[in-house]
């Protein structure tokens, strides 16, 4: 038996910060990074609280290690909140997750209200049960998945996000596209799961290069919002696959942005997933006709499935040229000494990472190496 369920409330389009004026009355500590301090970001959403009845906690930094995770929890512990905000992109949201679930944990604080408030179009961690915490030490990225890490309200403003550099427009754009898509050929899909990651791949097919290339196309920023939280209900409902257990790895032992290693990974994943090179012609693989499915979706031809699947690889390519990303490791200043000093050591922590279990084809270390290889 499946269960289609969604707990949090989403609020949506411009203006939507209003709803924040619903906390006057209530003790609110928020959670963000610097930057929303620095640039003024901030009093967009203090503007609607009460004066002495809030606290920011503004030491978020891009993959927050636990050590943060437990100065955030004594920060909250002593101000016994009644809201906890998540201001900023994936890290801020999912350092609010842990930091609000350890609080709870500890039993010296009452039931709080969780919001979060993404900045940038690409994690859809306000809608999802998982966050993703760093092991500084080991050089390892743990993503924990619990349902206690669902936000009571996720508000969508496209006004947050209209600023966000060009670059990382394109790396969060392409982690939605990799969400979308991973949870669409999970082994865990189903109708309900299919028809979110559809839209969100629909949304970014049509959307990303506008909002990449016009910090004041408003629409395309809402629309590139709207395909970040679906595409997070799609994942939160299916989970993911190979292409974030290898990608959360080479991210915490190489450092390179999470969205950017997503985007260089995914034309050789869905090569991998859809098994078309040294086919059957009579047998196609679920992945593959799922994949082909998606390219249809988005106004790609191909006579064959496997025409299909190696157009839409494509269509991924070209929009990655078109945003100016790189497509190699090497490219993001990573030597090649370095990727061949950690592969093994990638390949093991991807084989060992949750979301590979999902993955429609098994895959062995030397799967995994192939891959590496490929983008390296």
């Amino acid at each position: 038996m499946n269960t289609f369920e969604i707990k949090t409330k989403v609020k949506f389009g411009q203006g939507s910060l209003a709803y924040l004026e619903n906390l006057r009355k209530n003790r609110v500590f928020i959670v963000t990074d610097p930057f929303m301090v620095k640039s003024g970001m901030i009093n967009k959403i203090t503007e609607y609280l009460s004066p002495n009845q809030h606290e920011v906690f503004s030491e978020i930094v891009p993959d927050p290690p636990m050590e943060l995770i437990v100065k955030g929890v004594k920060a909250v512990t002593s101000f016994k909140p009644e809201v906890i905000i998540a201001l900023g992109g994936g890290s801020a949201i999912d350092a609010a997750k842990a930091i609000m679930d350890f609080s709870r944990k500890l039993g010296e604080l009452k039931e709080m209200q969780f919001i979060a408030i993404p900045t940038t179009s690409g994690t859809g961690s306000e809608v999802t049960s998982f966050s993703v915490i760093t092991d500084e030490i080991k050089h390892i990225k743990y993503p924990l998945v619990s349902d206690e890490f669902l936000p009571d309200v996720a508000i969508l403003e496209p006004e947050l996000v209209k600023s966000v550099p060009s670059s990382i427009v394109a790396d969060t754009g392409m982690d939605v596209l990799t969400h979308a898509i991973e949870a669409y050929v999970s082994t865990a899909a189903t109708d309900f799961s299919d028809a979110l990651a559809e839209k969100a791949v629909e949304l970014v097919f049509e959307y990303l290069l506008k909002s990449y290339r016009s910090s004041e196309d408003i629409e395309a920023k809402e629309k590139m919002h709207n395909a970040s939280c679906i595409a997070g209900l799609a994942f939160n409902l299916a989970s993911l696959g190979i292409n974030h257990a290898i990608a959360h790895n080479i991210g915490g032992k190489l450092h390179i942005p999470h969205g950017r290693t997503n985007a260089i990974l995914l034309p050789y994943v869905i090569e991998f997933n859809s098994e078309i090179e040294g086919f059957n012609p009579n047998k196609y693989s679920i992945a593959a006709k799922k994949y082909a499915q998606l390219a249809k979706l988005v106004g790609i031809e191909g006579s064959t499935t496997r025409m299909l699947v190696k157009n839409f690889i494509h269509a991924i390519t070209k929009l990655q040229h078109e945003m100016k990303m790189p497509t190699r490791l090497q490219e993001c200043k990573i030597s090649l000494e370095d990727i061949n000093k950690l592969k093994q050591e990638i390949a093991k922590g991807a084989l060992e990472d949750a979301c590979i279990i999902t993955n429609p084809r098994t895959a062995t270390a030397g799967d995994i190496l192939e891959i590496i290889y490929k983008v390296s």
